[in-house]
């Protein structure tokens, strides 16, 4: 039986293919994150939930009732619009301050 020897350049490949891999993967992860907060302002004590009749609705946080209000029905519209929902029909059905 003959044994046929391995194509040269096949070993080539498969090394310059892994150090490709192992560069993008070092680059990646040398990205710093940034710590993430979408669900608290800092010092909001007040909360809002407005929702629509159809769709996704929206949660809020304020530094007063008002604002929280305000703001989680310019995220049900948001949202609503987005879903395939109702927007005009948002309604804020919980509003709350925590002490």
């Amino acid at each position: 039986m003959h044994a046929h020897p391995a194509r040269p350049y096949a070993f080539w490949a498969a090394h310059a293919l892994l150090a490709l891999c192992v560069a993008l993967t070092a680059g990646c992860s040398s990205k710093s994150s940034k710590p993430r907060s979408y669900a608290v302002a800092q010092g909001s004590n007040c909360f809002a939930k407005a929702v629509p009749s159809l769709g996704e609705g929206g949660l809020a946080w304020g530094n007063t009732l008002s604002i929280a209000r305000q703001k989680s029905m310019n995220n049900c519209i948001r949202y609503a619009g987005r879903s395939g929902g109702t927007p005009n029909t948002c309604q804020v059905v919980m509003a709350k301050c925590k002490n």
